[in-house]
């Protein structure tokens, strides 16, 4: 296997707007790729597409070598950005929702995350914090044994002195065969895991290469060349 993410003249529009304009983009195993745009860049509906929850108007999205769909919902683990689960239940009723619906979810993976975090599997989600839920959610997608990873702002809702610990999180517990792609607006922070970048604006790739050439070619940071290219 080549290629675990293909996208091949990937066009994507809402009425007159087009969110994505004919892109070219590969992602191969065993990297962590950033996704980095401005917003209203076409993160979002990138990885729409990415998990089936859109389809396109032209072009098309491979997950190894096949269309988004029922099938490639057994490769890929998806984060949304926004909270996805039933604030009513429990951890561990989460857990064993999660184990009848993946076959490569890894239920002892997740309670040991969560007793690293301090987090009871009796506690009801309405109960916990808006960061602690997002790190049960993230627990959730990192404990399957996925080819692909899409992670929309991980590390958006929790305090700095939590993202070392999500960050950790995501580098040590996936499928080292398998990719991460995470979309994510609080670079610094993300760059020094990442393999790999892609800058979107307006609906097309602008850069797509290795951070170490980011780096050589430009004399500066990833987090530096976003803000430069795009006057943050």
């Amino acid at each position: 296997m080549s290629e675990i993410l293909k996208c091949a003249v990937l066009t994507k529009r809402y009425g007159s707007t087009t969110a994505l304009d004919r892109i070219d983009l590969t992602i191969e195993p065993g990297k962590i790729v950033g996704l980095l745009g401005p917003n209203g860049s076409g993160k979002t509906t990138l990885i729409k597409l990415i998990n089936g929850l859109l389809t396109p108007d032209e072009g098309m999205v491979l997950i190894n070598g096949q269309t988004p769909g029922v099938e490639t919902k057994k490769l890929v683990s998806y984060l949304p950005d926004n909270s996805f689960l039933p604030s009513w239940m429990t951890a561990e009723q989460i857990i064993d929702l999660f184990c009848d619906f993946y076959e490569d979810f890894r239920p002892e993976l997740a309670y040991e995350m969560l007793e690293r975090l301090g987090i009871q599997k009796t506690a009801r989600l309405k109960t916990l914090s808006k960061g602690n839920k997002e790190k049960v959610c993230l627990i959730l997608v990192m404990s399957r044994n996925a080819l692909l990873y899409v992670l929309d702002e991980p590390i958006a809702a929790v305090d700095p002195a939590t993202r070392d610990y999500v960050i950790s999180t995501i580098i040590n517990n996936y499928n080292p065969n398998a990719s991460v792609l995470i979309s994510t607006h609080i670079i610094a922070d993300i760059e020094p895991v990442l393999d790999e970048a892609i800058f979107i604006d307006r609906g097309r790739i602008v850069l797509h290469k290795t951070v170490d050439e980011i780096r050589q070619e430009n004399d500066m940071s990833v987090d530096s060349l976003f803000r430069e290219v795009f006057k943050w």
